[in-house]
């Protein structure tokens, strides 16, 4: 497809999305415009009790305030993906990810961060980035205080207090607060292990566990004692090992009641570092 045929397509992608942004679902069966001054009995309540959020998710009980956050919202729930990439038909559920991901065809970055030259598709991306070098985080979690750089960083925090977990999983059910979170789960289920180590051909699920795994070659050991100087290839081994040092031991045998610092399944399967 021609590159003025693709911005044509986007155009009339961004008109369609305006126009329903324009449009203000009371009841789910009547749309009206802005315009109009017939209301309905959800938004009589509303403005009666001084409630801004009148349209509720029938799913999760999520509240919104107008109907487009909601049909945005609820493709949580349904994965549907009404924006498609005209060259690749990769779909996305919002038209500004379409956008982004075009930029993928077309190569096109060019927002360019001054300090150290990375390059991006979005403004906002390049301001998210800019954080980085200043340590700016103005999204602050109004329970517990905690800071972050970024908008989406701080929503997915706020599920820890609310216990949200919006993404499930078709197969079996389960539900996850991160759609990342979601889609490791996911490869359980498919098999997929996309994350293949170049020397030995072992396949991860997560990239973490690729970067893990890499220590065994390379020898690599991050984590450090600071009481003896001993340096360790996983946190978890460090951990262990502290509790030399503290005398911790956290794990008791049912049997005997014998504890040590590390976790197993019976006497015979505890050892200490």
């Amino acid at each position: 497809m021609a590159l003025k045929e693709e911005c044509e397509v986007l155009n009339e992608m961004e008109e369609k999305e305006q126009y329903d942004k324009h449009c203000d679902v009371i009841t789910g069966e009547k749309y009206f415009s802005c315009s109009q001054t017939e209301k309905t009995s959800s938004r009589k309540r509303a403005q009666k009790t001084g409630t801004k959020n009148y349209l509720t998710c029938f799913q999760c009980g999520k509240c919104f305030n107008q109907h487009g956050k909601l049909k945005i919202h609820v493709r949580v729930h349904t994965g549907e993906k009404p924006y498609t990439c005209p060259r690749c038909g990769k779909s996305f559920d919002l038209l500004r990810k379409l956008k982004v991901h075009m930029a993928i065809h077309t190569g096109e970055s060019p927002f360019t961060c001054q300090q150290c030259g990375k390059s991006f598709k979005q403004k906002e991306n390049l301001n998210n980035h800019m954080r980085i070098h200043t340590g700016e985080k103005p999204y602050t979690c109004p329970l517990c205080e905690k800071s972050f750089n970024q908008d989406g960083n701080l929503k997915a925090h706020m599920r820890i207090h609310s216990g949200e977990k919006p993404y499930t999983c078709p197969q079996c059910g389960k539900r996850f607060d991160l759609h990342g979170n979601l889609k490791v789960h996911m490869r359980i289920h498919t098999g997929e292990n996309p994350f293949p180590c170049q020397q030995c051909g072992t396949s991860f699920t997560q990239k973490g566990h690729l970067n893990t795994h890499m220590r065994i070659h390379s020898g690599e050991k991050p984590y450090t004692c600071p009481q003896c100087g001993r340096s360790f290839d996983l946190q978890g081994n460090l951990n262990v090992h502290m509790r030399i040092n503290t005398g911790e031991n956290p794990f008791t045998c049912q049997q005997c009641g014998k504890s040590f610092t590390q976790k197993g399944r019976n006497c015979g399967d505890f050892f200490k570092f």
